[in-house]
């Protein structure tokens, strides 16, 4: 399913460049179910590894000082997955040893305190894999097609929203 947020110009494109082979030991996923610490630990251990470094990144609670009731979540689902797959591959360039990078992103809308990524990297090495982490949630953040809309508590209960352009997504506006 493609998705794409309301507020988009219409003829807006982003490039896709050739096809990128995935390493076996990777697992990406676009998903509105819930995301599972468990299963994406699991997907990036392997016994090579001396490390499995995990981001978690969830909905809070106030950004900027405003109250936030939710975050919605939408995404242009092929080519962010071709984005992910782009950042693995410019991870192995970089930590070479990296054995697993696992990538989930949610979309839908979410409540205060549920997760919306998943990042995670197995590698032999504690210091390459923190970096490598680090590194996927960053440029994931900056290059992904994924758009969030951030619903606000107003005063006497009512409720607002604003999309929030992050990364790949200011290009198209």
């Amino acid at each position: 399913m493609i998705t794409t947020p309301n507020h988009m110009q219409s003829g807006a494109t982003l490039s896709v460049s050739t096809p990128i082979q995935p390493h076996s030991g990777d697992h990406f996923a676009i998903t509105i179910a819930p995301l599972s610490i468990e299963e994406v630990y699991g997907l990036a251990d392997a016994p090579a590894n001396g490390a499995v470094v995990m981001m978690s990144g969830m909905v809070r609670n106030n950004t900027e000082g405003r109250p936030v009731a939710a975050l919605e979540y939408q995404a242009y689902e092929p080519m962010a997955i071709r984005v992910f797959q782009q950042i693995a591959a410019e991870i192995r360039t970089t930590w070479s040893e990296v054995t697993h990078i696992v990538i989930h992103h949610r979309i839908g809308r979410l409540e205060v305190g549920q997760i919306s990524v998943l990042v995670a990297v197995g590698c032999p090495h504690r210091s390459e894999a923190f970096a490598a982490c680090q590194y996927a949630i960053d440029t994931l953040k900056h290059n992904a097609p994924i758009w969030k809309k951030e619903w606000y508590r107003e005063s006497e209960g009512q409720l607002s929203g604003s999309w929030v352009s992050i990364g790949a997504c200011e290009q198209l506006q």
